[in-house]
């Protein structure tokens, strides 16, 4: 038995061997995500919270990248983590049942842990921080002592730290076990947790909480499609393993326990995939947010499945699929030019060199990107800046750009802005042929932008009649530190404060405020109020109502919350 379990260790050590190299080479070699260089910018700005995420993604990336600034870098830490996350997972399951030919063939046939081998997003450190907090998890369950009640408490405040799924695997978890509340060391860890994650909770508070409205409120879609849902279903089987996904599901569903712990992996299992699922009813749900869940299935699986003789078609069949996610993963590496014409493999190549290419117009000076915070965020990467900025317009959504002092750096400078389409005045435009396709660009003199200035309602304007004109008193704030003008004489750029109304998923056409902003002069850091004149749609319905500041040439920022007004 001891040889077994020693030839076992052997086994896994020169598997971790394997995955840490192939991921190292994976790391290296292939181009930034879109993502992940977003939050490389994250990690210029190191703060205690992002309008996305929390910060753990933008410390990993800080740490790797300042040791080695190159791709590699940035995902140093992502690869390591999945390694120390494999060893954590046989420590776990090893306690049950020892199989490691099937530990290893389960693992590698699950599509997303291969992507979280090297991809460095806040996903990453949530797969660490999940087994490691199940890992602890499992012995303080079996040990009531202070030193795993202590580790627990910061694991919970990294997992956190994390993403913000890791309060599901915490409340899954509890509510699997409500004996917990009886131990006072429990208590002890909720404080200490808490503690922990206050520095989070007050950059919330002191930012308006722009987490909460993204995730919660904003990203709801009005209307349910069926699709959302049988895409999930979809995402949910392809990701666990094209081909033998459906057979870990079967597995974890006939697996039986009265185990303590496996009822907290189960609870997790279960209820993250039905949280989701219900999820679908409100929009698309990104098919790598059950990462947790997809943990828990393959903790599951590997267990029932390990319990009794695995049949020999499975195995040949996970061999077949490991070796498709292994060609993948190559595919990504070795540019083939019969491939090229994939999307989604062209999306990997080429970025490096597109970032150049427009750095070869703008120079050293600023450059504004349209309704993106991918675009300027790869743009930023790999020309080592922060001079790429995105314009999110009232047609996008808030991002991290909005919080950022960039916007504030650029206002009243000479700029160069980019967009992917030609429009206005040709004669002033570059073509820019990229190895991303055709890009165009034109120099702005003197940017006029407001896009965090403010402007809400004082007071909520309630229901309305069809076609009625109300007058409502709005409140505009200016968040810089100079004064700021809405008036329009001797100004290059014109400034217009409009309106437009949301209903479904539909944004009808913007109208003029009517009011007089020719005199409006807003000190640093002060509100003006004033009246303006705002016209109800005719047909009747719930809306959500946006006031937007629109300056030339810009298609106008998106400068209030989401107003609710109901038509009758």
């Amino acid at each position: 038995m001891l040889q077994t379990k020693k030839s076992s260790e052997q086994i896994l050590f020169i598997f971790l061997g394997i995955w840490t190299v192939f991921n190292i080479i994976q790391a290296g070699f292939v181009e930034v995500h879109a993502d992940e260089a977003y939050y490389w910018v994250y990690s210029r700005f190191l703060d205690w919270g992002y309008f996305d995420h929390p910060p753990m993604v933008a410390l990993f990336i800080k740490i790797g990248d300042s040791l080695l600034p190159s791709t590699l870098g940035l995902r140093i830490l992502t690869v390591i983590t999945s390694t120390l996350s494999v060893y954590l997972l046989w420590q776990i399951v090893g306690r049950y049942v020892q199989n490691i030919k099937l530990f290893i063939l389960l693992f590698s046939a699950i599509v997303l842990f291969h992507v979280y081998g090297f991809i460095t997003t806040p996903d990453s450190p949530l797969f660490f921080f999940t087994v490691l907090f199940f890992y602890v998890y499992q012995r303080y369950e079996a040990e009531n002592k202070i030193k795993w009640a202590l580790l627990l408490a910061l694991v919970i405040a990294c997992l956190l730290f994390s993403k913000y799924h890791g309060i599901l695997v915490l409340f899954f978890t509890i509510l699997s076990n409500l004996k917990l509340l009886k131990r006072p060391s429990f208590w002890l860890i909720v404080v200490i947790s808490i503690v922990a994650y206050l520095p989070h909770i007050l950059w919330q508070v002191h930012n308006n909480y722009p987490s909460f409205y993204y995730h919660v409120i904003d990203r709801s879609a009005a209307i349910y499609k069926f699709n959302f849902t049988s895409e999930y279903f979809l995402a949910q089987l392809a990701l666990a393993g094209p081909l033998v996904g459906w057979f870990l599901y079967k597995s974890v569903v006939g697996l039986k326990s009265s185990d303590t712990f496996l009822r907290a992996v189960k609870f997790n299992f279960y209820g993250i995939f039905i949280f989701f699922l219900f999820s679908t009813l409100k929009g698309r749900v990104e098919a790598h947010w059950t990462l947790p869940a997809m943990l828990c299935l393959f903790i599951l699986a590997y267990i029932a499945m390990a319990r009794k003789p695995v049949p020999k078609w499975f195995e040949k069949l996970a061999i077949v699929n490991i070796a498709l996610i292994v060609l993948v993963r190559l595919i990504l590496i070795i540019p083939i030019d019969a491939l090229m014409k994939v999307n989604v493999v062209a999306y990997y190549f080429g970025t490096e060199k597109w970032a150049k290419q427009i750095h070869e117009k703008a120079g050293d000076y600023p450059v504004i990107f349209y309704n993106s915070f991918q675009t300027p965020s790869r743009y930023n990467y790999y020309n080592r800046s922060t001079k790429g900025f995105s314009y999110d317009s009232r047609y996008y959504r808030k991002n991290q750009y909005d919080i950022w002092p960039l916007e504030d750096s650029l206002r009243n400078k000479k700029v160069y802005f980019v967009i992917p389409d030609s429009h206005g005045d040709q004669a002033k435009q570059d073509t820019i042929n990229t190895s991303k396709g055709v890009f165009y660009g034109a120099w702005i003199d003197k940017v006029r932008m407001y896009q965090k200035v403010s402007v809400n309602p004082v007071v909520a304007p309630g229901d309305w009649k069809s076609g009625e004109a109300k007058t409502l008193k709005l409140k505009i704030t200016n968040p810089y530190n100079e004064p700021i003008s809405l008036g329009n004489k001797g100004e290059t750029w014109k400034c217009y404060l409009e309106y437009g109304f949301k209903k479904d998923d539909t944004l009808s056409e913007f109208k003029p405020v009517v009011m007089n902003l020719e005199h409006i002069q807003i000190g640093a850091g002060a509100p003006v109020e004033i009246e303006g004149v705002i016209k109800a749609p005719v047909q009747a319905g719930k809306y959500k109502m946006i006031f937007s500041l629109r300056t030339e040439p810009f298609l106008g920022g998106r400068n209030s919350n989401m107003i609710g007004v109901e038509v009758r």
